[in-house]
C-alpha cells in the first residue's frame, strides 16, 4: 500500500489511530480489507449500532483532544479523543475516480468506496458526499441470476449548497466477481457507472476537494445467530483515474 496516498485507519480522531487501523493485506497485486473474526468493535459504547471496520482514507485531519472538528462526526457534541496530524493523499475535486473490485458478504456486512468533502472549513459544512457505490450483503440476490443492488449517487449530509440524490438501483451483477465502479463529475454533474454503463446522473455534486474512503463493514447487531465465523472481505485490483475510462 502506498502510504503517501493511503492512511490505514478509520476516522481515528473519535477513537484512536492504534484502535482504528484496518486489516488488510496484499495477494497477488489486490489489496484485500477484511474483517476477522477478532476484530475490534469500532468506538464501542459511543457508536450505535455497534459496528467493526476495516477502512482507509486518503484524507485526514483533526482539531485538538476535546474539540469538536473533526470528520464525519456520528453524533451531535462529538470531542476528539485523539488529534490527527493533517494528511493530504489524494483530493480529486472533479474528474473521474475508479475503482475495480469484488466481494463477499453475508447478510450482516456491507462495502462502500465514497467521497467525501475534508469538512476542515470554518463552518464545517463542506461534508457532502460522492457515492461510488455502497453494496449490503443483504440486498443480493445468487442463483442462476445474481443481482445487487447498488447505492450511487449525492449525499449532503449538513451542506445547504447540495441537494440529497442518492438510489440503490437494483443491477444483473455478481458483486463476487470484480467489477468497475465509476463517477466522473464536473460543477453541473456526476456520472455513476458500473462496467461502463451509465446507473444515475447527479446534479450540481460538490466540487471541493475530497478525500476517497474504502471501507468493509460488519454489523453484530444484525447477526442471524450462526455468522459470528463469517469474514465479510474487498478485493481491490485498482482504484484510480483512469481505470475502465
Amino acid at each position: 500500500m502506498d502510504l503517501s496516498t493511503w492512511h490505514p485507519h478509520y476516522l481515528p480522531a473519535w477513537s484512536s489511530r492504534a484502535a482504528t487501523r484496518a486489516s488488510h493485506r496484499l495477494v497477488d497485486g489486490a489489496l484485500v480489507l477484511d474483517i476477522p473474526v477478532d476484530h475490534p468493535r469500532w468506538c464501542p459504547g459511543d457508536h450505535e449500532p455497534p459496528l467493526r471496520v476495516s477502512g482507509l482514507q486518503s484524507g485526514s485531519w483533526s482539531g485538538p483532544v476535546g474539540s469538536t472538528r473533526g470528520q464525519q462526526r456520528f453524533r451531535e457534541g462529538q470531542t476528539v479523543r485523539e488529534e490527527q496530524p493533517r494528511f493530504e493523499g489524494w483530493l480529486p475535486s472533479g474528474g473521474r475516480v475508479a475503482i475495480r473490485a469484488s466481494m463477499t458478504l453475508s447478510a450482516r456486512s456491507m462495502v462502500a468506496l465514497w467521497l467525501s468533502g475534508l469538512e476542515d472549513d470554518p463552518d464545517q459544512l463542506r461534508c457532502g458526499e460522492l457515492c461510488v457505490f455502497e453494496v449490503f450483503g443483504h440486498a443480493l440476490a445468487g442463483g442462476e441470476q445474481p443481482s445487487a443492488e447498488v447505492g450511487v449517487g449525492i449525499k449532503a449530509f449538513r451542506d445547504p449548497a447540495l441537494t440529497q440524490d442518492f438510489a440503490a438501483p437494483r443491477l444483473p451483477i455478481d458483486v463476487t466477481r470484480p467489477h468497475t465502479y465509476a463517477v466522473d463529475w464536473d460543477a453541473d454533474e456526476a456520472v455513476f457507472t458500473v462496467d461502463g454503463e451509465v446507473v444515475r446522473r447527479c446534479a450540481r455534486p460538490p466540487t471541493y476537494p475530497m478525500q476517497l474512503m474504502l471501507a468493509v463493514f460488519d454489523f453484530p447487531a444484525w447477526s442471524r445467530g450462526d455468522d459470528d465465523h463469517l469474514v465479510p472481505e474487498l478485493v481491490v485490483e485498482d482504484v484510480g483515474p483512469t481505470i475502465g475510462a
